[in-house]
């Protein structure tokens, strides 16, 4: 999928920003040679001094950097690193693209950067941390549909401070797993041995990693694996879900906690894995099951929930596969005799994404229902829990409060406008196909 590092190189292969600069530099002293007017000598000297005077860049400064679409975007210097090969004063730079997901922050080159842009730097430590704080919380963040992220309200300030200052460099650049290089979005608390390594080798089918792809070979020759080490529980064409106790398989469990966090900014890594169970989807061809996503969800959860953490790996996004893996869900609780609904709190997204299916849900009930029907029926038909009914109907305006209870109005034309707005449902899944009995703990 190429590297991380935005393009900083014209179709002639000369750095464009760079290049600028020596042409304007040369002409100028051309000019002054020639008995130009001394504002331009004056002027190049000022650029100089200003350069002089700002470089090295200061962690917090904010500046127009050019990204890999060629047009320049307002960062803030979030950490610096010195060049292996250069002066001193040559860093490279680690930058948040605050117009975007942090997701795509990266490391950038001098040349990158239109130094004429930078903003003195206040001291605004302060400030930050609370502004920190505010977008840890609050920003709406532009991810995928199929990707739920669970937050921090459960930690307190100073630990929300602590995660966004252990997290804030992405350590693995890229990864490869199976006939793909993948790109990462996120820091993910690798072992120490695995901090320089920009680069790590997953083996699709039992989830270890190495630094190198020669380990990879090694491994590969000797991996018996070519599906997730549980219980297959689902196959319908090419697709297979598998069932994952991360007691039996511990490490498996781990090392794809590490893997999702790569693509999740605050999933909260579970190292004690013994507690949950993972369904990994598969696509299966005749070179074994590749992992396509996951979810993962407690073995006994007081609260109902039915889904602890839910990703679709960037390959496959855009897909149905996320849409697939939150119905998979409440069939599992169908199975269970249970309502069931996502652990708390959920990104504004993972919101979205879980009100598109609870809105597709419900409203083709409605459209097919003849009568009255009321939400603890629509709760038993559905293993959606009541009160995720009560507010889809309530921001669908589909609810009204009358003597003393809850009463849906269902008219036909403004089922049908809700149900276009919501979009396609993605791929179903076939009950017929679902073996599996729920978790029992073995005395």
């Amino acid at each position: 999928m190429g590297s991380i590092d935005a393009p900083t190189t014209t179709e002639n292969g000369t750095t464009q920003s760079h290049a600028a600069a020596t042409a304007d530099g040369d002409q100028k002293r051309l000019a002054s040679a020639n008995g130009a007017p001394a504002e331009m000598t004056l002027e190049s000297e000022a650029t100089k001094k200003r350069r002089s005077s700002v470089l090295p860049l200061e962690v917090g400064t904010r500046v127009m950097c050019r990204w890999r679409d060629g047009k320049y975007h307002p960062v803030k210097v979030i950490e610096r690193r010195k060049m292996h090969f250069g002066g001193p004063d040559d860093y490279e730079y680690y930058v948040h693209y605050t117009e975007f997901n942090r997701r795509l922050d990266e490391w950038v080159k001098l040349e990158q950067l239109d130094l004429d842009s930078v903003e003195t730097v206040v001291d605004e430590k302060v400030e930050d941390k609370v502004t920190s704080l505010k977008m840890t919380r609050h920003q709406k963040r532009k991810i995928d549909e199929t990707h739920v992220e669970v937050g921090h309200e459960e930690l307190d300030a100073a630990s929300l401070r602590e995660h966004e200052e252990f997290t804030k460099v992405k350590n693995i650049a890229t990864i490869e797993l199976g006939r793909y290089e993948i790109e990462t979005w996120y820091f993910s608390p690798f072992p120490p041995e695995y901090n320089e390594s920009l680069k790590l080798y997953f083996c699709e089918f039992c989830l270890n990693f190495m630094k190198r792809k020669e380990q990879l070979q090694r491994h590969m020759r000797k991996c018996d694996l070519k599906h997730p080490p549980g219980d297959e529980i689902y196959r319908s064409g090419t697709l297979s879900m598998f069932e994952v106790d991360g007691k039996k398989n511990k490490v498996y469990g781990q090392n794809l906690c590490y893997l999702a966090k790569l693509f999740l900014d605050h999933k909260t890594l579970y190292y004690d894995v013994d507690l949950f169970l993972f369904y990994v989807l598969c696509e299966c061809d005749d070179r074994g099951c590749h992992m396509v996503g996951y979810f993962s969800k407690e073995k006994h959860s007081e609260e109902s929930y039915n889904l602890a953490c839910i990703l679709t790996l960037p390959p496959y996004q855009r897909k149905g596969y996320g849409k697939f893996l939150i119905a998979f869900s409440y069939e599992l609780s169908k199975k269970e005799g249970k309502v069931g609904t996502p652990e708390r709190p959920l990104s504004d997204l993972g919101l979205l994404s879980y009100r598109g299916y609870w809105t597709r849900v419900l409203l083709d009930i409605l459209k097919k229902h003849k009568g009255n029907i009321s939400i603890k029926e629509l709760s038993d038909m559905t293993a959606i829990k009541a009160e995720d009914i009560l507010t889809t109907l309530q921001s669908l305006e589909l609810i009204q409060y009358r003597k003393g209870q809850h009463v849906i109005c269902a008219d036909p034309k403004v089922l049908d406008r809700h149900l276009k707005a919501a979009g396609r449902g993605g791929l179903e899944v076939d009950v017929s196909k679902l073996i599996w009995t729920p978790y029992k703990e073995q005395s």
